[in-house]
């Protein structure tokens, strides 16, 4: 399985961030003919600015520009595309944080709305976070089907909340992928952990694609460090900082022998989680 992670450092001009995105495709070298599944990180075509600029670039799901240019962009490249996050408007006059899954021919395969949003407060140049005045969050959790395998879909956030990514193995997640923002502040503390513990927990890949360094004059800093983590929680590889492509061939097979080794989800004398209702 050919896996491409890319870290971006994205700003608020949206055509600049499509431009990189698609050189960097145009760069990237495929090692045969196999389908190549690629990650691009969240906000990936606008980040930086404060959280309502997202709702001007905001369409639905069947007008969206962004979409379409992303689904373009899986297409022109021949790549399955999980295409960061984009605004998708919501019934409230919020939109959601919605990441896509794109084939090598630009059709949806399928979307995950971001459940858990950032409302904290953190000791950088930001200080505080509140998601949920933009955003809406999801209703649902997402697991695909895919020729690399049963795909479940996260976004950044979501990595604090275990019982998601056990819900994602119980409907059959073999790879997790994880487009993710992480605060340098935050990052230092707790992405590599977590990101380990969600791989060990579920042995499953975690593929997390992430932004890097000073956004837009240095208002927003983001840890980096896009990795491939496999299903026994090693790091198969990793990119701790500057923009560019963590590619790496991974044996889906592995997650089949972990499991039947250690068969953890049968040992579990828990209940499996259930998402609760939407709250604002």
């Amino acid at each position: 399985m050919q896996v491409s992670l890319l870290q971006c450092q994205s700003s608020r001009d949206v055509s600049q961030n499509l431009s990189f995105i698609s050189e960097q495709l145009k760069q990237l070298s495929k090692a045969d003919d196999a389908p190549h599944l690629v990650v691009l990180p969240e906000c990936c075509l606008l980040f930086g600015g404060h959280e309502s600029q997202q709702l001007a670039h905001a369409g639905s799901d069947q007008s969206s520009v962004l979409k379409g240019a992303l689904a373009n962009l899986a297409r022109t490249y021949g790549v399955y595309l999980v295409a960061g996050t984009i605004p998708i408007l919501a019934d409230d006059g919020r939109v959601y944080s919605r990441s896509y899954l794109f084939d090598d021919q630009g059709d949806t395969l399928g979307h995950y709305d971001k459940l858990h949003l950032f409302d904290v407060d953190v000791a950088d140049g930001t200080g505080q976070y509140r998601e949920s005045d933009t955003f809406c969050p999801g209703e649902r959790i997402t697991v695909i089907d895919t020729p690399f395998g049963r795909i479940g879909m996260s976004i950044c956030y979501d990595l604090r909340f275990p019982e998601l990514f056990r819900a994602m193995r119980a409907a059959g997640a073999e790879i997790i992928v994880l487009p993710a923002a992480f605060t340098k502040v935050t990052g230092v503390a707790h992405w590599m952990p977590l990101l380990q513990a969600r791989a060990i927990e579920n042995q499953c890949f975690v593929l997390a694609a992430a932004q890097w360094g000073q956004h837009n004059q240095g208002s927003r800093e983001t840890w980096g460090h896009s990795c491939i983590v496999g299903p026994w929680g090693e790091v198969i590889a990793e990119k701790a900082e500057q923009v560019g492509w963590v590619s790496a061939k991974v044996d889906a097979k592995a997650v089949e022998a972990i499991r039947a080794k250690m068969p953890v989800a049968q040992h579990n004398r828990f209940s499996l989680p259930q998402l609760i209702a939407k709250c604002d």
